[in-house]
């Protein structure tokens, strides 16, 4: 079972304690989880990441243009 415990506040200049803030986050999340939940939980937040870079290269492009 997968936890619903918000995504810690990260600061602008991302420091040690904000690593130590998601590290921690990732393992309350994911303590009790199985493993088909921590992959579908993977799967999920790497197409976010995907979309927001895919998102910066078309405003970099947009910007160039």
């Amino acid at each position: 079972m997968i936890h619903d415990i918000p995504k810690p506040e990260i600061s602008a200049d991302f420091t040690i304690d904000d690593i130590r803030k998601i590290r921690d986050w990732h393992y309350e999340i994911l303590k009790d989880a199985t493993n088909e939940e921590q992959i579908d939980f993977y799967h999920r937040e790497s197409e976010d990441g995907r979309r927001a870079i895919e998102e910066i290269r078309r405003s970099k492009e947009v910007k160039a243009v």
